[in-house]
Formats: structure tokens, C-alpha cells, sequence
């Protein structure tokens, strides 16, 4: 997904930076970067990859080469990032938490204006230079980013330093979360909260979908209004974001007990524990455990974080490596007993395969799965969330394939009350040799996270959502 972080303060504010970026290291494990204006030598950059190693050991050995008191972080799920500008508009530095569905089309666009682009992107044209160059059509940076709002498919939130401060833009539709954070003599902006108790600052202010605000040392003001429409992305409640952040008021993990118990009540099914995957799977797992008044335990401990995200990585092979090695079973647990596992979705089924697989050999009379949301039928349109080299990938659309012998018309199996649905669930769970398993209903995921229907993007469970 990525995450950005930035900070204007009266004294220097490398330290603050380099900590809040730090903490946005769940979002993303490909590239990073920091960017601070140096008093008397401009924009000061660097950026590293992070698929071999943490973003603090990446960028610690650098800090003190880092001076000022402006500067911004990113970590990149995609491109390298920051870009630096030099234009009409001024110079400046430039980070997006983004995904540019018609990135081709800008490209020609761009090259038939006889533009050019400098910086590269595994070959291909880096989507923030693309972004920088919408900016600088316009003649302020305002319209500018208007102008990115109404050309890209996709979502872009976007992060600008300038000699003045920081200017935020939260994405058209609300995406992804801009969040403002303050403390005396500072403004901090981010997209997860919970870079700031640790770095002194209190969350101040949620922008609004397609807001614009300008920051300095003494706090923000606002350049465009919020729009009417929002379309935040559900899955930061359900996987991506940190336990102890909020989006829009409500909290992750207290949002994950809510997502389990409501699995708890509508599941009969007996078992003498209940456990979570981790790391998300625990807040789920919990609730479920609370509600349902059976004994929470760690079948699984993780590892380590160095093993990323094992729907990430394009090799398979490599996916199925990070699957298996980053949890460990504890056969003390688990030898006898019948399971409940909660985790927060099945992407492809890579990991809950081998996870199933560790669970037999272990000794488990019984492994229930639940699942904190409906099962993903559609590909992410907006973010980089579920993101395969084709749909068939994903464990919904397998399954579906396997009974109707194409996937062309999925209404139904999004339907939790449907004969299909149950089908498919049936067919998922004897794929991955499960006792039982049950996926959470859209409408009680909903009620979970506490926001309306129409302001959630719930696309790759139901089709819906709109650019």
C-alpha cells in the first residue's frame, strides 16, 4: 500500500521523521526514502531498498548527514521515492501513496507533449514522476493537484515539500488515510496514527476525501474542502493498519474484536481453543474468543517480521517459502485439540495451505477456519492490495472457476445467503483441508467498522466502488 511522513518544525526534525517513517514499515517492503531541505544547500535525498533489509538499517548510518527543520519519509510498496522538481512552480519534493490505473495513457499523453521523464521504475516510467508532471500543468499547486484528481484511475494521496511546508492532499475519494499530528513547535502529517504517541505527537485532524492543507511549524490550513463522497478502503481496518491506529475516529484492533465477535455469533461450531494468525489474526481472534467464552491461545507464534507478507512477492516459489517459514507451530498447544483459527482473509491460500499442513502434523483433532472478511472475488482496483498476475490467482475465483468452469458472472457468490456462496466455502475448505471454515458477512464487517456502506470501498468482495 505504502505510507508516507512528514514534519515542519521550528527546530530540527530529522530524528522525528526517520522514527515516523519507520513506523509506516507494515505498509510496504519494497523501497524507502527520506528527503529534508538543507539550510543554504536545498533538497537533501536518499532512497534504498528495503526488500533485503529494515528501513532504520537502510537509513540509520545517514541521519547525520540530515539537517533542517522540513522534511518527509515514504515507504514505497512500488516506485523509488521521493522525486525531485524543479518547475514553474518552484522546486520542490514529492511522495504519493498511490496506484495510476491508466499510467500507460499519461505516459503517451506526456511523450506526445514532448515532455520527458527522468526517473525509472523497473524499466518503466516511476508513477510519482507521472504524478509531478500532472502537477506541473497548472499554475499553482492547488489546481495542480485538482488536475491529478481528475486524470488518474486509481487513488493518489500526496505528500509536497517546499521552502514554505509541507503541502498534504488526501485521494478524491478518500482511499487512503491523511492524518495530522501536533506537538509545541512542530506539525507532523501521516497516514498511520501510530507514528505519533512515540514520537511525542497527538493526533489533531483526519483530512476529508480530496482535502488539501498547507503545514508549517504553527499547525495547517486548509486550501481545498473535503468533498462529499468518500470510498475508504475497508481492508485497512480488516489487515493493513497497525493495531494501535485509527482511520476516521475508529481504531484497528477494537475494530478487529468486533470483526471476531461477530464471527462468534453466528458460528455453533464446538472447539477447546480459539487462535489467531498472526499478526493481524490476533485482534480478530480475541474478540472472537471473548464473545464466544472459549480459551484464546498461540498455536503460532511468528518468527520474525523479516519474512514480509507472503501474498507480496511475484515468484511463487518465494511465496511459498515466506508462507511456511515465518510462523511456527507449538505442538504443546495444539497436539489433541480442536481449533478455531482466525485470520483477517485468503488472498491466494499460500500460507493457510501450509499452515493446515504444520496443523495435522502437530497433532490438531480438528482445524475450524474463520475469516474476518467475505471472500475475495475481484482484484484490487485502487490500492496494491491483492494484486496477482491474473484473478485466477485468488482462492475465491479458484474455487469458482472449479465449479461453474468460467467466473464470468460472480453476484452470487458474493451473496453470503446464496447456495452458491456456501459452494464455493465448501469447495475453498476442501482445497485447503479444513474441518470447517466461514467467511465474516459484508453487513457485519460493515457494522464493525462503523462507517456507512457508501463510504467503504468493499470492491474485491462485491464488485463495488467507483473512480
Amino acid at each position: 500500500m505504502s505510507g508516507f511522513f512528514g514534519v515542519v518544525s521550528k527546530s530540527g526534525c530529522v530524528e522525528d521523521v526517520f522514527y515516523g517513517t519507520d513506523y509506516h514499515s507494515h505498509l510496504g517492503t519494497k523501497r524507502a526514502g527520506m528527503v529534508f531541505i538543507v539550510p543554504g544547500k536545498g533538497f537533501r535525498r536518499s532512497i534504498h531498498s528495503i526488500e533485503n533489509s529494515y528501513f532504520r538499517n537502510k537509513f540509520e548510518d545517514e541521519l547525520n548527514t540530515f539537517k533542517g527543520n522540513s522534511g518527509m519519509g515514504i515507504i514505497s510498496d512500488t516506485d523509488p521515492q521521493p522525486i525531485l522538481f524543479n518547475s514553474h512552480l518552484g522546486r520542490f519534493a514529492i511522495v504519493t501513496v498511490s496506484r495510476l490505473l491508466n499510467l500507460e495513457d499519461l505516459e503517451k499523453r506526456f511523450l506526445e507533449k514532448k515532455y520527458h521523464f527522468t526517473e525509472n521504475f523497473e524499466g518503466n516510467i516511476n508513477p510519482t514522476e507521472v504524478v509531478a508532471n500532472l502537477i506541473c500543468e497548472k499554475e499553482d499547486f492547488v489546481s495542480g493537484i485538482e488536475n491529478v484528481f481528475e486524470n488518474i484511475k486509481g487513488s493518489c494521496s500526496i505528500l509536497i515539500l517546499t521552502e514554505e511546508g509541507i503541502i498534504a492532499a488526501r485521494d478524491k475519494l478518500g482511499r487512503t488515510p491523511v492524518v495530522i499530528g501536533r506537538k509545541d513547535g512542530s506539525c507532523a502529517v501521516a497516514v498511520e496514527t501510530c507514528a505519533f504517541p512515540n514520537t511525542g505527537y497527538e493526533t489533531d485532524y483526519y483530512l476529508g476525501p480530496g482535502e488539501i492543507v498547507k503545514i508549517t511549524s504553527d499547525g495547517y490550513t486548509r486550501l481545498r474542502d473535503p468533498g462529499d463522497k468518500m470510498q475508504i478502503c475497508a481492508f485497512l481496518w480488516v489487515y493493513y493498519g497497525y493495531p494501535p491506529s485509527y482511520y476516521e475516529g475508529i481504531n484497528v484492533d477494537e475494530c478487529r474484536n468486533r470483526c471476531g465477535a461477530a464471527l462468534a455469533r453466528r458460528d455453533d461450531v464446538e472447539a477447546d481453543l480459539v487462535c489467531g494468525i498472526p499478526d493481524s489474526g490476533v485482534g480478530h481472534a480475541i474478540g472472537y474468543s471473548n464473545e464466544k467464552g472459549i480459551p484464546y491461545k498461540r498455536a503460532y507464534s511468528k518468527y520474525t517480521p523479516t519474512w514480509p507478507r507472503s501474498f507480496m512477492p511475484q515468484n511463487q516459489e518465494m511465496r511459498d517459502l515466506v508462507a511456511k517459514m515465518k510462523l511456527i507451530p507449538n505442538r504443546a498447544v495444539i497436539e489433541g485439540k480442536r481449533m478455531i483459527f482466525l485470520d483477517d482473509s485468503i488472498v491466494r491460500g499460500t500460507q493457510l495451505k501450509d499452515n493446515t499442513i504444520d496443523l495435522r502434523k502437530s497433532g490438531a483433532a480438528e482445524v475450524h477456519m474463520r475469516i474476518a472478511c467475505p471472500p475475495l472475488l475481484y482484484p484490487c482496483q485502487f490500492l496494491n492490495f491483492s494484486q496477482s498476475r491474473t484473478p485466477m490467482e485468488l482462492a475465491g475465483r479458484k474455487a469458482v472457476y472449479q465449479l461453474e468452469g468460467n467466473t464470468e458472472d460472480l453476484a452470487e457468490y458474493s451473496d453470503p445467503d446464496s447456495e452458491k456462496h456456501k459452494r464455493m466455502v465448501e469447495k475453498i475448505a476442501e482445497t485447503l483441508n479444513l474441518d470447517s471454515l466461514m467467511y465474516q458477512r459484508l453487513d457485519d464487517l460493515v457494522e464493525a467498522i462503523g462507517l456507512p456502506k457508501e463510504k467503504l470501498c468493499t470492491h474485491c468482495w462485491d464488485g463495488s466502488g467507483y473512480f
